[in-house]
């Protein structure tokens, strides 16, 4: 709105000369004086500094909503769009599982797939039926909700660190009519199995005897898998791009995980934007060592496979100990991680392995980006600013309708000015990041969740202009404390730690405790968190005891002023 007003008064004056019968030259001349003189120069600077990094995000931009369209006008789906792949690149490696070394070529993985399609019709399953998914990271996985995908059933990807109350939860909130897990998960079935559905049927996949089997109700997937026909099978369900693929849910930190629901077309365009914006090739092979069961390592790096043609080496799980010789052992060009992979690769001695794979292929980029797996307002740091994690053009800011609009820090309300609208954040300001929703755009639409009152939650309105929405990004993180008021003294440690470990996943469980002997609350009854989030977990400040989970020693343990120095000083890590 500044740059508006001076280019205004600018203008304005322009016109006035003009009206008085001065020269063109002197007209101009004087126009872009006032237009200088009232700020108009930091505009011009702005443009100058980010000019070539908002072409190329133009440019990046303009590629993926040209393909967005072409697939919506042919009424493409995510298995259509494979299908392609496959028909270019049959006999190229498709996906390597690093725990056995077997290699799929996209002519196999498509069989498989056609596989999976017609145990799914056996079963009785058709178009819009769910079917929930929970194993560790695996081909298979890929296999079997791309094989549903081809008949219209869509999978829930099921977080496997669940457990419990949780895992029950998303189960039911997807409403799914079958469950497939790995043997691996076998125990956190079993916890939950008395209170699964009678109706939702259960497939094993992995070594699991048939008394195990027998006890889970559970039949074994493979032998089924390995007898279906590899042909495609002949139902074509009646689904287009923005119809539902899949399910993935939110990490739960803060409540309940949410099933977000994810549309072929969200698919395609989350890895279309990583693929352009960070300048893969097809020749590249990605190291995937993020659980398929999120859109990182599901939709980011697998989906390069899929729609570019790009070889996924697929890691059960991570190792930071293994990271750099995985990768010179498959030749990896490109890796994938997350803000925490990083600092867990810094902990670790030096290796050769590490030494050899910069050395060998230099790692010229680093991309990084933000965003969740339901937003509209991804960001990504193009041009390899350092400390940046995105942007958003300052010469051409409605291209991209997102902003950071400021935010009450006590209620973490949006703050309103008089016209009732949100009040946009000056650069350098922290607020809350927002996308304008146009459920008419593929870039800019906002699917919800599972949970109609989840998604409701998710929309502000009245926000960038009168009767718009627009997305609300929210906070969900790490857990890092818990206030705990201890009326009489009565709370241990090694008990709430066991609670907490059968209930909630590793991610979740509090990092810090604060025992008080009551919890302090604002006059309208509501717990100060502000005051809590800011005195941290120092001793020194408070007589509340506080303790720090020593992941590897497995307990909690009080924070004193030697253990609060380490912490600070990075000797322990969080």
């Amino acid at each position: 709105m500044r740059y508006a007003a001076t280019a205004s008064l600018s203008f304005g004056s322009l016109g006035l000369l003009r009206l008085f019968g001065a020269p063109w030259s002197w007209s101009v001349a004087a126009g872009l004086g006032v237009y200088l003189g009232t700020g108009g120069w930091q505009y011009f600077y702005i443009a100058i500094r980010t000019v070539k990094r908002d072409i190329n995000g133009l440019y990046v931009l303009m590629r993926v909503k040209l393909a967005l369209w072409r697939h919506t006008r042919s009424g493409s789906t995510l298995p259509v769009i494979f299908s392609r792949t496959v028909a270019r690149h049959p006999d190229k490696p498709a996906l390597v599982y690093e725990a056995t070394g077997e290699t799929w070529t996209f002519s196999q993985l498509d069989q498989l797939c056609n596989a999976a399609a017609h145990w799914a019709l056996s079963q009785g399953w058709t178009s819009g039926d769910v079917v929930a998914l929970f194993m560790e990271s695996r081909p298979l996985q890929v296999v079997l909700w791309l094989g549903l995908a081809r008949v219209g059933v869509e999978a829930a990807l099921i977080n496997f660190n669940l457990r419990q109350d949780s895992l029950l939860h998303c189960l039911g909130v997807s409403a799914a009519r079958g469950l497939v897990f790995g043997a691996e998960m076998a125990g956190a079935v079993s916890e939950v199995s008395p209170s699964l559905s009678l109706s939702m049927t259960r497939y094993c996949t992995g070594d699991l005897g048939p008394q195990q089997l027998a006890a889970l109700n559970a039949q074994s997937l493979d032998p089924m898998l390995a007898s279906s026909p590899h042909h495609p099978p002949s139902y074509v369900p009646s689904k287009g791009f923005s119809d539902r693929l899949f399910y993935i849910y939110t990490s739960g930190t803060t409540g309940l995980p949410k099933a977000a629901i994810v549309i072929h077309s969200r698919y395609f365009r989350i890895a279309a934007f990583g693929y352009y914006s960070f300048r893969m090739r097809p020749d590249d092979i990605i190291y995937d060592c993020l659980p398929l069961y999120h859109s990182a390592g599901n939709i980011m790096g697998v989906g390069q496979c899929l729609i570019n043609g790009l070889t996924v080496v697929v890691k059960r799980k991570f190792s930071a100990s293994r990271f750099w010789d995985d990768c010179i052992k498959y030749n990896c060009t490109v890796v994938q991680y997350i803000g925490e992979i990083c600092r867990y690769l810094l902990s670790q001695p030096v290796r050769p392995s590490e030494q050899a794979f910069t050395q060998r292929f230099g790692i010229e980029q680093i991309g990084e980006f933000y965003g969740a797996t339901e937003c509209n307002c991804s960001v990504a740091n193009m041009d390899g600013k350092v400390g940046a994690c995105g942007f958003n053009s300052r010469i051409l800011p409605n291209v991209y309708p997102i902003q950071l609009v400021k935010v009450d820090e006590e209620t973490m309300e949006l703050v309103r000015n008089k016209a009732g609208l949100c009040i946009p954040c000056r650069p350098g300001e922290p607020g809350l990041l927002v996308g304008k929703i146009n459920q008419q755009d593929p870039l800019r639409r906002f699917d919800g969740y599972a949970n109609q009152e989840a998604t409701r939650k998710k929309i502000a309105h009245n926000v960038f202009k009168k009767n718009d929405s627009a997305y609300l990004s929210g906070v969900e993180g790490k857990a890092g404390m818990a206030a705990i008021a201890d009326l009489n003294g009565s709370f241990n440690c090694d008990s709430f730690l066991r609670e907490v470990q059968k209930a909630l996943p590793p991610y979740a469980r509090p990092v810090f405790l604060r025992i008080s002997p009551q919890v302090d609350t604002t006059g309208t009854f509501k717990i100060q968190k502000t005051r809590l989030q800011r005195e941290g977990y120092d001793p020194r400040i408070t007589s509340d005891r506080i303790y720090f989970l020593n992941a590897r020693a497995g307990r909690y343990e009080v924070v004193n002023e030697e253990l609060y120095n380490s912490l600070v000083d990075g000797r322990i890590p969080l």
